[in-house]
């Protein structure tokens, strides 16, 4: 591998890591290298190895097991901290906290799925220059300009983070890995159809609240007789929410802590979620959702669906300014993107009517 140019790829979530690893599949003349999230800043290393503040965040220990476990079945180099090499590239799944010495280099930052909504903390950290993970939610994720590229899921997440504070030359709607080819989980082997599908989120694990029995109770209400089936967030306390659902819920309702969330919505009647990416695929699917977000805002923020190229999109773009050799500004100035157009670019249908 001497010679070749080496990418360093980071990882989050098993979300971001499964999108970064698609992405560097389509990156194969290089050299890539995998890292965890990592953080330069002492207040938060010692933070993350004494206390449990950080524990449900993706700099956690706990979610780096997961993702080097994931990649090493794949095959793909580790490189946690970048302490093994050099590189002439890093692609971010986040850019909430890029350590320096990963700014020197080249970067390109991916979208991996929902943006929270801002907050009164969000404004706050905004106006004092605060590290934007002092947020504790991913309102900021995209929003700080650090990195020299910016690959967003649609047109209209390209609009909401520039209007955050990303310069909008840099940023390019290349679609988003894990959420480009939703018409792929139709007609799936999932053994349930028809059911009414509650997406729950951890809000409580995030330091947000929830009133959980008020949720399960509007669940039900809307649901009306019909089969319920709750998916529960992978980041929550299972054994809390599966009792409260218990409690709340008609007792033939079916509970899934794991599975293809995609594949179970795409059997649903209708989709009931709070805050979480998957919404989207109910309304690319055609589904009659319900959301805390409006949901006619949430139809322009969309994923770009492109028969599942976004990966080799950014791929594209990463290898345009790796070997351009122009600096940020340069390259941002006078590269052009247009995205390839495909025959399945729209939804599968747009549901005619929303529910709160």
């Amino acid at each position: 591998m001497a010679g070749r140019k080496k990418i360093l790829l980071v990882t989050g979530s098993m979300n971001q890591t499964i999108q970064m690893a698609k992405v560097a599949g389509e990156l194969k003349e290089y050299e890539c290298w995998f890292s965890q999230i990592f953080s330069d800043s002492a207040l938060l290393n010692l933070a993350r190895k004494h206390t449990t503040l950080l524990d449900k965040t993706i700099i956690a220990e706990k979610y780096r097991r997961q993702s080097e476990a994931y990649l090493e079945t794949l095959g793909y180099a580790i490189d946690y901290r970048a302490e093994r090499n050099s590189y002439d590239m890093v692609i971010c799944c986040s850019d909430l906290i890029v350590p320096k010495r990963l700014r020197a280099t080249r970067t390109l930052w991916v979208q991996e799925g929902m943006i929270d909504k801002p907050t009164w903390i969000t404004w706050l950290v905004k106006r004092l220059r605060l590290p934007p993970s002092l947020c504790f939610n991913t309102s900021l994720n995209g929003a700080t300009n650090t990195c020299d590229i910016y690959c967003a899921a649609s047109e209209g997440y390209k609009a909401h983070i520039a209007a955050m504070g990303t310069d909008a030359h840099k940023i390019y709607v290349t679609g988003i890995p894990n959420y480009d080819n939703l018409a792929v989980h139709v007609g799936n082997d999932f053994p349930y159809k028809g059911y009414v599908m509650v997406a729950t989120t951890d809000m409580r694990e995030t330091a947000r609240f929830e009133n959980r029995a008020a949720f399960i109770r509007k669940c039900v209400t809307i649901a009306g007789g019909r089969q319920l089936l709750f998916k529960l967030h992978p980041n929550e306390n299972f054994g809390r929410a599966i009792r409260e659902i218990r409690r709340y819920a008609p007792a033939s309702a079916l509970i899934y802590t794991d599975g293809n969330t995609n594949d179970m919505i795409a059997n649903c009647c209708e989709l009931i979620t709070q805050y979480s990416t998957v919404v989207y695929t109910g309304i690319a699917l055609g589904k009659k959702v319900h959301s805390r977000f409006d949901l006619r805002e949430l139809e322009t923020l969309v994923p770009v669906q492109n028969n599942g190229t976004a990966a080799k999109n950014i791929a594209t773009i990463c290898r345009k300014y790796l070997e351009s050799g122009q600096d940020a500004a340069a390259f941002a100035r006078e590269f052009r993107y247009d995205a390839p157009v495909h025959a399945y670019d729209h939804y599968l249908s747009i549901p005619s009517s929303y529910a709160g």
